[in-house]
């Protein structure tokens, strides 16, 4: 059975093509406006795409929230998504955003223990206050593999105090049936390895896992699988699809963000 149309977002999103090249004007804009209080690419690796931004509140922060985002493994940075930094912001928190590399240079593996080793040098960076965590869609599935305690060192991971996953994929076995497998590589054993689903012994941060109404079923299904696997808290935003679930990061007083600065 070939899963492509069951994963397939744009083509059920109305005006699709205008949302990347948005998110990335509004996440400019909003660099420009930060000023002294925005430090970008800090390298947490060798390579090219090994770099994060930090965005820094007026004062020492009360917290870090990292934001992994998504792209199925496959696109974008972080140059994209700087603007959702704005509701933890507004809280005191810093906010820090990587990059890392993309399938078919590098396995879904190869990119997990990327962004651990991000998340322990965004810790080093923002030492002594809780680490929030929240990624979408492939992020999603990267935030909540950081829960591994064989991903994680136990000084940067008795830190964390909440994961959210939006829209994540969980249980990544059935991207098996799609084309982009041809750029993943994985194979029954690899997929169920980097599947959150699978995961056991995890560290014990809060975890709510976070999904738009409006999204396609497989969606809604992946967030439903996470939820049960892990026993965790569910939320169904009204209203909400793949590419605009993430919004109510950049509002201040949006159910989000106090979930991840409370």
């Amino acid at each position: 059975m070939d899963l492509d149309d069951a994963y397939a977002n744009g083509a059920y999103i109305a005006g699709a093509e205008d949302y990347p090249p948005r998110w990335a004007a509004s996440a400019e804009d909003f660099r420009n406006s930060l000023h002294e209080r925005s430090r970008l690419d800090i390298p947490y690796g060798d390579g090219a795409r090994h770099r994060f931004d930090l965005f820094l509140p007026e004062g020492a922060p009360k917290g870090v929230f990292v934001f992994v985002h998504g792209g199925y493994w496959l696109a974008f940075d972080k140059s994209s998504w700087s603007h959702l930094a704005v509701g933890a912001l507004a809280h005191g928190w810093a906010v820090a955003m990587p990059s890392y590399d993309l399938c078919p240079d590098v396995r879904i593996e190869d990119i997990t223990r990327q962004v651990a080793q991000a998340v322990v040098r965004i810790a080093a960076e923002v030492p002594d206050v809780p680490i929030s965590l929240a990624g979408h869609s492939a992020g999603g599935q990267l935030v909540a593999r950081m829960l591994d305690k064989d991903l994680i060192p136990a000084e940067v991971g008795d830190r964390l105090k909440i994961v959210i996953p939006i829209s994540p994929l969980a249980d990544l076995l059935p991207l098996l049936r799609t084309s982009m497998n041809d750029k993943f590589q994985m194979d029954c054993n690899s997929a169920r390895a980097e599947s959150p689903v699978e995961m056991q012994d995890r560290y014990p941060a809060g975890v709510t896992v976070w999904v738009g109404a409006e999204e396609r079923p497989s969606f809604l299904d992946q967030a439903q699988w996470l939820a049960d696997a892990w026993q965790a808290d569910h939320v169904i935003a009204f209203g909400k699809h793949h590419f605009n679930v993430v919004d109510p990061l950049a509002d201040p007083e949006s159910d989000l963000v106090r979930l991840l600065v409370s």
